[in-house]
């Protein structure tokens, strides 16, 4: 037995042999059944990927207490988010999506995102994960669009799915409406100007969006103004004077600016609710390319933060400002990827109602029949569900799965089409213009959007009907696709026995936005929950907390580490020490102390290797043929006499152990993953090494066989608890012992 344990040398060569012997897949016994969270198809790791060792952890865990564990990998396309690295790429060429009709357009990215995947999953094997790769599902896959396709035509049909023009945040740069999870918010310090409207003063961070105010609202307490509610008011405006009604509603905080404040249903989230409960008119002044309309005159073109600072000026010089606050702090909503501020808009959304579809949800919650570790996160879910709203579940993009809805340009002669014509030039008009120029082949060849009024006839279906249509260009939201997920997954002959699944462990961040979902949809397809427990990782964090970011220049690559330390290392850091506060601390040198420990696992195993002299005769290895070791010690002593102090030390071993043991075992059927690592981190290292080996060690010096039995009865059930964590080390010191052909996943772990 080498002297040092190095990972590099044998962590390779032991995936191997787990992918060849077949361990990857699940054997006989109790189903258990894990879906990995698919990561995106283009994704190679990063250090949240390394909480994707919790599934591990347990599919290990499980195989080794006799269940036929199966893991089960996928990948997302990702919409959104692909789409974006493409355009990325498409940049350094000088190009952009414009420059493609929509079907070549998806095409490229498909080409692009083959070409760029199956990285992460070579990466996920350097971690150890025990998945069956076989059996990977990607969501693009022919079987996951037409259970999506399936799912959205069975709500249209029973009325739960509908299209209306409803307020979101666009990113008018990356071209789609944003999910709550795509949307960052930002402190930052605007102007704050206040404008002079009517008899009135109110303050606004956004004087350009004023051609679309169609009231003025206060609140219905506030006295100052309570003899102006219900009347109309003359302005002073930029285009002319104007008359607004003024409104009252508790929306308004008095203590804010003056009490008064402008509302655009149009382009503001509250002011969208607002003008619903009043029946205001809806005046969209800023277009889907981020640019002032035609209702806003002579500042029409202008690009908003532009339109800003013109129309201020102007206002300025018209008298109308009164007065700026130059250090205004407040939150501003800006796109997770491009960093840009998001613009609420109006713009037509396929939505799920979820009225009728939340209370079974509710239900199966609150009966446990979907169980949540940390408990904490039952509650939070339920909270979610009493607020969720309608879902909006369409995307402004190509990349992704397109919603089969077909619209007929006859029926629906006001359809807004961009298409490349055949000189390559983008051509934007209704279709009814646009057909009396070119014909249908030519615009549909070329299509590159569509856009379509809440009032527009269509057809449901996955292929195109007979005659003049046109597909919509929208495509599903990722979350209304990966939603589906556990429908996906299995084959259709394990359903009865491994559905629903197990466990599904992702982040915490998503379990509105996945977990929820997956829930909601199971039951509205196969009137089942998905999974039976959820388990909600924490987010990966640097040595100070800190949530990682390129900005800040502390992004740790678990493959740097993996390589450095090995993979044992690292997997042992994400549980070692960790409450349930919400974050994983990773830190190097956090990471060299998990080295340090698997170094003590292998020094422990090579202090007994030393002292045997034949195979050991006790039940976990009685079955496996045991190379004779190459260093022996002399000829060890069969002793039936032992001393008392010996006998009472050997007790103590092994009331100890059971009792490690038995807590173990009811620490990870609880999910307790990091108190289950402590447990035995500091069982074998303090008790078994520090001071029952000491204790011991003259007795296996003078060649006492009893004595290295037991020592090695107790270490090898550590090893399998510990096996699940530090998979690689425990399986070298296993096939040092039996050989190259035995493996410890091929164990039992009893009670």
């Amino acid at each position: 037995m080498e002297k040092k344990f190095t990972p590099s040398q044998v962590e390779e060569k032991i995936y191997s042999f787990w992918e060849k012997k077949g361990l990857l897949r699940s054997k006989q016994g109790k189903p258990y059944t894990i879906l990995m969270p698919p990561p995106n198809a283009n994704a190679s790791l990063h250090a949240g990927h390394g909480m994707y060792t919790v599934d591990d952890v347990l599919i290990r865990y499980k195989r080794l207490r006799g269940y036929a564990s199966l893991w089960i990998p996928g990948m997302d396309h990702a919409g959104f988010e692909t789409q974006f690295v493409y355009e990325k790429h498409l940049a350094k060429q000088g190009k952009s999506r414009m420059d493609f009709d929509r079907k070549t357009f998806y095409n490229n990215v498909y080409r692009f995102v083959q070409e760029n995947s199956g990285l992460i999953y070579k990466q996920f094997k350097k971690l150890g994960f025990l998945a069956d790769w076989n059996r990977s599902i990607f969501t693009l896959d022919s079987h996951v669009l037409q259970q999506v396709f399936e799912t959205f035509k069975k709500m249209e049909g029973e009325g739960k799915v509908y299209k209306d023009e409803y307020i979101v945040n666009y990113c008018t740069f990356d071209g789609t409406s944003l999910s709550e999870l795509e949307t960052e918010h930002v402190e930052r310090t605007d102007l704050l100007y206040y404008m002079k409207y009517g008899p009135f003063v109110l303050a606004t961070v956004r004087p350009e969006t004023k051609f679309g105010d169609t009231a003025l609202a206060v609140h219905p307490k506030d006295k100052r103004y309570k003899k102006w509610i219900g009347k109309e008011v003359e302005a002073e405006g930029l285009l002319g004077k104007f008359k607004i009604k003024v409104i009252a509603d508790e929306m308004v905080d008095p203590r804010f600016g003056t009490g008064v404040v402008k509302i655009t249903p149009a382009h503001d989230f509250n002011d969208f609710e607002t003008g619903r409960r009043h029946g205001l008119q809806i005046k969209q002044v800023i277009g889907l390319d981020g640019r002032l309309n035609k209702l806003t005159g002579s500042y029409a073109g202008l690009k908003v933060k532009k339109a800003r600072q013109k129309v201020a000026e102007d206002l300025e010089k018209k008298g109308l400002i009164i007065k700026i606050d130059k250090n205004y702090s407040h939150s501003v909503a800006v796109c997770y990827k491009c960093k840009r501020d998001l613009e609420p808009m109006i713009i037509p959304n396929w939505f799920i109602k979820v009225l009728d579809l939340k209370p079974p949800v509710i239900t199966a919650i609150k009966k446990d029949r979907v169980k949540f570790f940390p408990k904490r996160f039952k509650r939070q879910i339920l909270n979610w569900m009493e607020v969720m709203h309608d879902w909006p579940i369409s995307r402004q993009i190509a990349w992704g799965i397109r919603i089969p809805v077909w619209y007929d340009v006859e029926i629906n002669p006001n359809l807004f089409v961009t298409f490349l014509n055949k000189s390559g030039a983008s051509v934007s008009s209704k279709i009814a213009d646009l057909l009396k120029k070119y014909n249908f082949s030519e615009i549909e060849e070329g299509l590159q959007k569509l856009i379509a009024d809440k009032k527009a006839k269509y057809v449901v279906s996955i292929n195109k009907p007979k005659g003049n249509y046109l597909q919509e260009t929208d495509t599903f939201d990722t979350w209304f696709s990966s939603g589906q997920w556990p429908l996906v997954t299995l084959k259709k002959d394990e359903y009865k026995a491994r559905f629903p699944t197990d466990f599904m462990g992702t982040l915490q961040d998503i379990l509105p936005f996945w977990i929820s979902r997956m829930i909601m949809l199971a039951l509205y397809m196969r009137d089942e929950v998905p999974f039976k427990n959820v388990y909600l990782w924490p987010m990966v964090a640097d040595a100070k907390g800190q949530k990682m970011s390129k900005s800040k220049g502390n992004v740790i690559n678990p493959v740097d580490l993996v390589d450095k330390y090995g993979a044992d290392a690292f997997r042992a850091s994400l549980f070692f020490g960790i409450s349930e506060s919400g974050k994983v601390n990773l830190a190097e040198e956090k990471i060299i102390g998990m080295r340090n420990f698997t170094n003590k696992v292998w020094n422990i195993g090579r202090f007994i290797y030393l002292n045997q002299i034949s195979k050991p005769q006790f039940p976990i290895s009685n079955q496996i043929p045991n190379p004779k070791p190459k260093n022996l010690n002399p000829v060890l002593r069969h002793s039936e006499e032992r001393s008392e102090e010996e006998t009472q030390t050997l007790k103590n071993l092994q009331k100890e152990y059971k009792l490690e043991k038995k807590k173990y075992l009811s620490l990870m059927d609880s999910y307790k993953f990091s108190q289950a690592l402590g447990l035995v981190y500091e069982f074998l290292w303090h008790r078994f090494a520090d001071f029952y080996l000491e204790e011991l060690k003259e007795e296996l010096r003078n060649g006492n066989i009893i004595v290295l039995n037991e020592l090695e009865k107790v270490y090898f059930e550590n090893l399998k608890m510990l096996h699940p964590f530090i998979p690689f080390v425990t399986e070298a010191v296993w096939k040092t012992f039996y050989g190259e052909k035995s493996s410890i996943l091929l164990q039992k772990l009893k009670s």
